[in-house]
């Protein structure tokens, strides 16, 4: 199967590589920084790589949308397929952002923390999907399978609520374990998706102090998905009141370094 990507962050490298290896082929890679869309196109043996304007012009089966959540509206607006299947990668944005670019359009989202440098190559990493038509669904998990053991159909409705499970596992610790249970539960999503990201949490504390390693929406003053989520939480208010408590404390704390990248 052949594949474009957009962006050259984190997922597309994890992305890229997975799929390149798997035997599927890169048809191209775009995005705004020159250097970094030559570099991931050379990694991923392509020869088709430029600014956004090209990927119109690019026929693939599949083309991965994998940039920060606020630039996937930007991004699928200067978009029109009529064969090729779009794909974003988020877990917070809804997959109708999708539906004026391409007939076929889904989501595939890891549920797990992709850093730079170091790329996890294992194959414990759940991944939630959505699918627009059944061509969608059949070409999102067909390469699904290059990537991962683990992954699930979930909806926006639900894709949101562990999104928010995520960022509190991952980003807040171990001390909030019961309300990401409490939270799959009610929402009828699987806990155990959220188990490798704990443990690859835990394994950081063992690498480094935690005060070195804080990632998330907080300490990248991600202002967006912040209220969204706090808006989640309208109908609990302890977690509510919880969320902001932590969220303006890591804030604080960030101001006295170096902020870093998730």
């Amino acid at each position: 199967m052949t594949f474009t990507i957009i962006g050259t962050g984190n997922i597309a490298w994890f992305i890229g590589n997975r799929l390149v290896a798997a035997r599927h082929f890169c048809k191209g890679v775009f995005g705004r920084n020159e250097a970094e869309v030559l570099r991931l196109s050379e990694a991923l043996l392509c020869n088709c790589h430029g600014d956004l304007s090209l990927a119109r012009e690019t026929e693939a089966d599949v083309c991965f949308i994998a940039v920060s959540d606020d630039a996937i509206p930007e991004v699928a607006a200067q978009l029109s397929y009529k064969k090729t299947v779009l794909v974003h990668t988020a877990g917070a944005v809804e997959i109708d952002v999708l539906n004026a670019s391409a007939p076929d359009y889904a989501v595939l989202w890891p549920v797990y923390s992709i850093s730079g440098g170091n790329l996890p190559s294992h194959r414990n990493i759940p991944m939630a999907w959505e699918a627009s038509s059944p061509k969608a669904e059949k070409y999102t998990l067909s390469l699904a399978h290059a990537i991962t053991d683990t992954f699930f159909e979930a909806k926006y409705d639900q894709r949101k609520w562990l999104h928010l499970s995520a960022v509190i596992c991952n980003n807040f610790t171990n001390h909030l374990m019961a309300i990401c249970e409490r939270i799959c539960i009610d929402n009828k999503l699987p806990f155990s998706a959220l188990v490798p990201v704990i443990e690859q949490t835990y394994t950081r504390f063992r690498q480094s102090s935690p005060s070195t390693v804080q990632t998330g929406p907080a300490q990248r003053g991600d202002k967006k998905t912040i209220d969204e989520q706090i808006e989640l939480l309208s109908k609990h208010p302890q977690w509510q009141r919880v969320y902001k408590a932590l969220t303006e404390s890591i804030q604080h704390s960030g101001k006295s370094k170096q902020p870093q990248q998730h």
